[in-house]
């Protein structure tokens, strides 16, 4: 005989295929757009309805009432790592008790500065640690001197946004293990695995030239004399997030594509964690015409965002002056690689239609590979820690965009080109900035300035 159905039934099952139809729709893509848009006008509330409106059709029956009682917290916890709210073990933070935490801006900003400060706390702990390894190595090793090469002296470099994503991954759905300071003392017990370093010995002679007066005839007499010492060098290496997953987390190959969304829908969700955006007041620039550089391995057409003829053009409800950097670098990489001429007004228009603006931001940073794409050009993420692969593709005739942050090119976020080598530097094209265009630059400069919290696959993309 068959079971009879329980009142209680229809609600849980519709809440299940709730829950598969938004854990489908979030690795689409289009779904993470829309909840980042309606996150930018009413916090995670406003992220859950912007699913919901943007995706009427994929919900299809669900009914309203079921949407409404059930489907918030599902896209809440299905879109973002749930560290941010705190775990999801209490409704409220003391930092913003008059407020739902799942609402609440302010105790989120407040967990993300907390989540940064504790990862760069470790990592400096970590680099620390290691440079007094070096230190007894070389007092062992019993050469005269060593030499270290640190790319990440000034600065730990990290993405925030795959640690978070990595930890929440690896528990799972347990909330109730998940806290900031959990994250930390993981984090601190495996330090060691973060940095590594390389070392080599070699014989370095030094000539040394002495000047001396001659007794008798009082004439200068130079002499040159050698010496060989044995010298030790240290480079360091930060082995990664992707090396943390498997060491440290050790996360299925299911685990890690779920950090990875984590880790994307963050950014989405942080407005890519930088706005950018001009400093008020700037002014645009008389027209550039039309400028061609001619010194790189590739031809670059060259466009810049504060040209009179595009500055006070729209994007979306902003203007291409002020927030446009990414249209205006995807119109140089586009008209620069293909047989089309896109100037930045109809990039910035595409963007918009495609849903890559980000009102009062600039551009979600999926703009760049779904630019690339919707323009046949093959595109490839890189991260910082493979400059010379960088180097290498900009050798080979292909561009590179790149997310910057504080720094040479920006004071929030930028979007510029890489657009050649020369003589060992590096060759740009900045859409808010001519003369920076005609400048050479240190690589180390744009790996350490690049964008510690990039989404889609940056802060490189390689294109062409």
């Amino acid at each position: 005989m068959e079971r009879e159905k329980q009142p209680a039934s229809e609600p849980l099952k519709k809440g299940a295929q709730a829950v598969n139809a938004v854990r489908g729709a979030v690795k689409t893509g289009k779904a993470i757009a829309g909840a980042a848009k309606g996150a930018a006008v009413g916090g995670p509330y406003g992220a859950a309805a912007g699913f919901v409106l943007g995706n009427r059709k994929l919900i299809g029956g669900i009914v309203i009432a079921v949407i409404a009682v059930m489907l918030i917290p599902v896209v809440l916890i299905c879109m973002l790592p749930p560290l941010i709210f705190g775990g999801f073990t209490s409704a409220f933070s003391p930092d913003d008790p008059a407020v739902s935490i799942l609402n609440s801006s302010i105790a989120v900003n407040t967990n993300i500065t907390d989540i940064s400060v504790s990862v760069s706390t470790v990592l400096s702990e970590s680099l620390t640690d290691l440079l007094a390894q070096i230190d007894a190595d070389f007092t062992s090793s019993g050469a005269d001197q060593k030499e270290i090469i640190n790319p990440y002296e000034n600065a730990p470099t990290f993405n925030a946004n795959r640690f978070v994503g990595q930890y929440c991954a690896s528990k799972s759905e347990d909330f109730q293990a998940i806290s900031i300071q959990d994250m930390e003392s993981t984090l601190r017990q495996n330090k060691d695995k973060l940095y590594s370093y390389s070392k080599t010995i070699e014989e370095r002679t030094n000539l040394t030239t002495t000047v001396t007066a001659d007794p008798v005839t009082g004439q200068e007499i130079e002499t040159t004399t050698s010496a060989t010492e044995t010298w030790a060098t240290y480079i360091i290496s930060y082995n990664g997030e992707s090396y943390f997953a498997d060491a440290v987390f050790r996360l299925t190959d299911e685990q890690k594509a779920l950090a990875e969304d984590y880790a994307q829908n963050l950014s989405l969700f942080l407005g890519d964690s930088m706005f950018q955006r001009l400093p008020e007041g700037y002014q645009s620039t008389q027209s550039l015409g039309d400028i061609r550089f001619t010194d790189g391995q590739t031809a670059v057409v060259y466009f810049n965002q504060l040209d009179e003829r595009y500055a006070h053009k729209p994007y979306g409800l902003d203007n291409i002056g002020g927030y446009g950097c990414g249209p205006t670098a995807m119109a140089i990489v586009v008209s620069s690689l293909t047989g089309d001429t896109v100037d930045p007004i109809q990039m910035a228009e595409w963007s918009y239609q495609n849903g890559y603006w980000c009102s009062g931001g600039g551009s979600y940073h999926a703009l760049i590979p779904a630019a690339a794409e919707a323009w046949g050009l093959p595109v490839e993420g890189c991260n910082a820690e493979e400059g010379q692969r960088i180097v290498d593709a900009l050798a080979d005739g292909k561009l590179v965009v790149a997310i910057m942050m504080k720094g040479h090119f920006t004071s929030s976020g930028h979007f510029i080109v890489l657009r050649g080598v020369k003589d060992g530097k590096i060759l740009v094209a900045d859409p808010a900035s001519y003369t920076r265009s005609e400048q050479e630059w240190d690589l180390s400069v744009i790996l350490r300035e690049a964008s510690t919290r990039a989404a889609a696959g940056g802060p490189f993309w390689i294109i062409g």
